[in-house]
C-alpha cells in the first residue's frame, strides 16, 4: 500500500509519489498541518543572506553588523506577530526544540515544584519531555478530552495545585484542529504560582495567537508550519519567567540557545510572521469557506461520513483542518486509492498492522471507526478547483475500497 510514518509520530502519509507525477498530474496537497511550502516572499527575503550578506551576527565588522540587524529585525517581526516584546523572543531550531526548552528549562530552575499538568493528546515534542520529568521526579496529571477533542477548563483547574510547576497544553491539535481554552488554564495555573506553556505550532498563522490574550508564560512556534523553512522556530518567554538552557555553549539568545544564528532561516521566520500578520483575517475566512465546501462535497458523496472535532466554523476549531471518518473502511486505504491527493491519516502502522490514532480514540471514538480517519488540511495555495477535484477523487476512492472489502 506504500505506507510510511509521516513527520508527526502517529500520522501516516499514504501519498508517496512525487508532487508532480507525470502519470497523475500535479498532486493536490492537503497536508498543510504536516508542513507548508516556503512562501515566495519569504524565500525572496532569505536569499541575500545565503550569499552577499553572509556575516556572523557576533562579528563586529560590517558583515557581522548587517547580519545582526537582520536577526534583530526578525525578532521584532516575530514579537509583533505574538503581541510580545522583542526581548521575549528566543530563537530555536524548530518547534520541538522550543518545547524542550520551555518544559525542561522551566523544570531545571524550579526543583522545588514536582507536578506537571498536560493532556493526553499532546505532540510527542511535549509528551516526551513530560515523560522525562516523570521518570526523574515529577508527578504528572494527564487530562482527557471530550468528544470534540477539548480539555475541560474545570478539570485543569481541579488538577492544578500548590506543587504544580507547569501546565503545558497545546493551543490547537494537529489532527483534529480542536482549539483549547488556554486562557482558562492560565488563570487557574497562575493562581497556584505555576507557569503555563502552550505549543502554538499548529495554530500560528491560522487563528490569532496573541500571548497577552492567551495569558501564557511560554509559547512555541515552528517555522515550517507557517510558510517559513524547516529547522527554525521560536519560544516566547514572558519577562520574569526563568528558564535554564537545554543546550550548552556560548551566550547566544541570552544564554538560552547557544550556537551561531541561522540568519537566512531567521529572516525567513520573521518574514513569514509578518506575512501571517498582514493576511490573517482574509486567509482565515478564505480557508474556512474552502473547508466547508470540502466537507459538503464529501458528506454528499459518502453517506455516514463523520466529523472529528468541533463543528466547522466554531471558534474552537482551526479553519483549515478537516478530520473525517470514512465509514466501513481504513482511511489509509482510501488515500492509497486516491494517490492524486496528498493527505494523511491519524493511524500508525506497525508490522503491517494499522492502529487507531490515540487522539481520535481519546475522544471516545471506537477503534474500528477511528481507523477510518483522514486528515485534510488546507493552505494558502489551495483553490476551489483543488477542493472539488480532491472531493471527487476521495469519494470515488471510498466507494472502490468499500466494494473491494
Amino acid at each position: 500500500m506504500g505506507v510510511r510514518l509521516g513527520p508527526e509520530e502517529g500520522v501516516v502519509l499514504t501519498h508517496v509519489r512525487a508532487g508532480n507525477d507525470s502519470a497523475l498530474g500535479p498532486a493536490i496537497y492537503l497536508d498543510h498541518n504536516a508542513t507548508t511550502p516556503v512562501a515566495a516572499e519569504v524565500l525572496e527575503a532569505m536569499l541575500p543572506y545565503f550569499t552577499e550578506r553572509f556575516g556572523n551576527p557576533s562579528s563586529g565588522h560590517v558583515y557581522g553588523r548587517e547580519a545582526r540587524a537582520a536577526v534583530d529585525r526578525a525578532r521584532e517581526q516575530v514579537a509583533a506577530f505574538l503581541g510580545a516584546e522583542p526581548d521575549e523572543i528566543v530563537f530555536t531550531g524548530g518547534g520541538t526544540e522550543a518545547n524542550n526548552l520551555a518544559i525542561l528549562g522551566a523544570a531545571s530552575v524550579r526543583p522545588y515544584r514536582h507536578h506537571v499538568v498536560t493532556s493526553v493528546v499532546e505532540h510527542p515534542a511535549t509528551a516526551r519531555c513530560v515523560e522525562k520529568l516523570e521518570r526523574e521526579r515529577a508527578r504528572v496529571t494527564r487530562l482527557g478530552v471530550d468528544g470534540r477533542g477539548r480539555v475541560s477548563a474545570a478539570a485543569a483547574r481541579e488538577a492544578t495545585d500548590d506543587e504544580t510547576l507547569l501546565v503545558t497544553i497545546m493551543h490547537a491539535n494537529n489532527e483534529t484542529g480542536a482549539v483549547q481554552p488556554i486562557r482558562s488554564f492560565a488563570e487557574a495555573a497562575h493562581e497556584r504560582g505555576a507557569l503555563v506553556h502552550t505549543d502554538a505550532a499548529q495554530s500560528a498563522g491560522k487563528i490569532p495567537v496573541r500571548v497577552a490574550d492567551l495569558g501564557v508564560d511560554l509559547c512555541s512556534l515552528a517555522g515550517h508550519k507557517l510558510y517559513a523553512p524547516k529547522g527554525v522556530g521560536a519560544l516566547f518567554v514572558r519577562r520574569g519567567s526563568l528558564l535554564g538552557p537545554v543546550l550548552l555553549g556560548a551566550s547566544h539568545e541570552r544564554g538560552l540557545r547557544p550556537g551561531t544564528e541561522n540568519v537566512p532561516s531567521l529572516v525567513g521566520l520573521g518574514a513569514a510572521c509578518a506575512m501571517a500578520t498582514r493576511d490573517l483575517a482574509t486567509e482565515t475566512s478564505r480557508l474556512l469557506a474552502l473547508t466547508k465546501r470540502l466537507w459538503s462535497s464529501l458528506a454528499t458523496g459518502v453517506p455516514g461520513l463523520a466529523l472529528n472535532g468541533p463543528p466547522l466554523g466554531d471558534a474552537e476549531r482551526l479553519p483549515n483542518t478537516l478530520s473525517v471518518r470514512f465509514p466501513g473502511v481504513v482511511g489509509a486505504a482510501v488515500l492509497a486509492a486516491a494517490p492524486e491527493v496528498a493527505a494523511s491519516t491519524g493511524s500508525a502502522c506497525h508490522d503491517g498492522q494499522e492502529s487507531a490514532s490515540r487522539t481520535i480514540v481519546a475522544m471516545g471514538v471506537p477503534d474500528a471507526e477511528a481507523l477510518g480517519t483522514v486528515r485534510l488540511s488546507l493552505g494558502r495555495l489551495t483553490t476551489e478547483a483543488d477542493i472539488d477535484r480532491a472531493a471527487a477523487l476521495l469519494c470515488r476512492a471510498w466507494a472502490a475500497v468499500g466494494r473491494a472489502s
